[in-house]
């Protein structure tokens, strides 16, 4: 079946300020807290239409997360907007160009490449690229599935979507839907939450007159008790004194949760791979509990020496203390057999990072498990927020096999509060295993560390019914708002 792109559009729902600020990884080093901030969704809805003449919608959704694309210094944040939407609205035209396509796996290949060769022209670095090309690929998928009328599961399962890992992983060998979905798909996940590096662990960091009293949980020693998190993501910064002692105090509280799984973020922080491997020596030799704890460390180097030869013997001699996985440097098709081959153990999955690129990774890492025992991939995303974003996020994660993720929008962020009536009403429709109604709001519905997504598997890729497109700006319209031009 052929279809047609029919028309895009951009848009962006803007979000109520945080409830906390987070810091990611070096930029915790000699600073405070910064100020809590909102969370702009870019929200992209495509229309097509098939050769029976059948129009149906696609959506796709994700943060502008500026900071985490491009940590290059000396760039200002509104710049790096402007720069992301240019390319942005550039993918747009691409798509539009040449809009027939028999599936949207080979539509999408055929256009990756080009957004990358358009950032890099633009002297974006390819994480950036990788997320606007990203955008239009879950869009896309959604709407095919929903001209189908069948959920992405089962259009994966039946082959409907023509993909091919060994498009994307020429040494993968089988191209069956087995080679890739998981013979159980789980409908409870696993929360794990992410500890920032100035969060407030007990009551100590959150005396009387700074508490916000809103009637959620705002220490670790509270939310574990509330939510019954036993699965932790903890930000470290770097600096390996300071990351031990707040490690150490966080240890000293996950006790109350039931067998603590503790991983570390780090951003790109260790800039001295010795550094950092005599931190965890130390962590093994002075923290055994926690240590012994500790699942894995994602992206501890900065991308740019992560995927360098010289750091292979590094990267080796850290991976004996723990499992190493990539996060940042995941910015290419080809990132994780390049990192399998340097000595790490695995990648994150990131919608935003691309959801074939994740299947194909998926192939190829059950290809290679008889030779590899420690392979395997993680799911992570601090901000997916409602609905969009979380729900493909939630349902990918389902799909590719993985038991928890990184999931703290509703810690940073006051439940639904940043939807309009009528995506609330949706919700309260179709969505009321994944949320509960509080006393003045909507919230996701973890319950013993966990979610239940079973309404995520109905038509399309998680969304079941169509965003309110008029309760949002027009992407251009609202970096002009935001950012106008006389202040640039």
């Amino acid at each position: 079946m052929a279809y047609r792109l029919t028309n895009v559009r951009l848009l962006v729902r803007e979000t109520k300020p945080a409830r906390f600020a987070l810091s990611l990884g070096k930029k915790a080093q000699g600073a405070g807290p910064p100020a809590p901030t909102t969370s702009p969704l870019c929200h992209l809805h495509v229309e097509i239409e098939n050769d029976a003449g059948t129009r149906t919608f696609g959506c796709s959704a994700d943060r502008l997360s500026v900071r985490w694309l491009d940590k290059r210094a000396g760039r200002a944040k509104a710049d790096k907007l402007r720069q992301l939407v240019s390319l942005i609205t550039s993918t747009k035209a691409l798509y539009l160009e040449k809009p027939v396509f028999e599936n949207p796996f080979e539509f999408w290949l055929a256009n990756h490449s080009k957004v990358m060769k358009l950032g890099r022209a633009a002297d974006q670095v390819d994480l950036t690229s990788v997320f606007a090309s990203s955008l239009f690929e879950r869009a896309l998928i959604d709407a095919v599935c929903r001209s189908h009328d069948r959920s992405l599961l089962e259009m994966l399962a039946t082959d409907q979507l023509g993909f091919k890992p060994q498009r994307i992983h020429p040494t993968v060998k089988a191209n069956k839907p087995a080679s890739y979905l998981p013979a159980q798909i789980h409908t409870r996940l696993h929360v794990r939450h992410t500890v920032g590096f100035f969060d407030p662990l007990d009551e100590k960091d959150r005396p009387v007159d700074q508490r916000l009293n809103d009637g959620l949980p705002e220490t670790l020693q509270e939310i574990i008790k509330h939510y019954g998190i036993r699965y932790f993501k903890v930000k470290v910064s770097g600096n390996p004194q300071a990351d031990y002692e707040r490690l150490s105090r966080i240890w000293g509280l996950l006790p109350h949760a039931a067998e603590p799984v503790v991983t570390l973020d780090a951003n790109e922080a260790f800039d001295d791979p010795a550094a950092f491997i005599l931190f965890l020596k130390r962590l093994k030799r002075d923290q055994l509990g926690l240590f012994q704890h500790i699942a894995f460390v994602e992206q501890p180097f900065p991308r740019a020496i992560s995927l360098q030869a010289k750091s292979e013997a590094a990267i080796r001699e850290a991976s004996l203390l723990k499992p190493l996985i990539i996060d940042e440097s995941d910015a290419s098709l080809g990132s994780f057999p390049q990192a399998i081959k340097l000595g790490y153990s695995g990648t994150s999955h990131k919608n935003c990072k691309g959801v074939f690129k994740s299947l194909a990774n998926r192939a190829l890492m059950l290809q290679l498990l008889d030779d590899n025992a420690r392979l395997f991939m993680t799911g992570e995303d601090l901000q997916n927020l409602p609905i969009v974003p979380l729900h493909q996020d939630l349902l990918m994660v389902a799909i590719l096999g993985i038991r928890h993720c990184e999931r703290n929008g509703h810690h940073y962020n006051r439940g639904l509060s940043m939807l309009s009536v009528a995506d609330k009403q949706s919700v309260a429709k179709h969505h009321r295993d994944l949320y509960r109604k509080g006393a003045d709001e909507w919230y996701l519905n973890v319950q013993e560390g966990q979610v239940r997504i079973n309404s995520l598997f109905g038509t399309g890729f998680g969304v079941t019914e169509e965003p309110d497109w008029d309760s949002m700006i027009e992407l251009t319209d609202w970096l002009e708002k935001r950012y106008p031009a006389a202040k640039r």
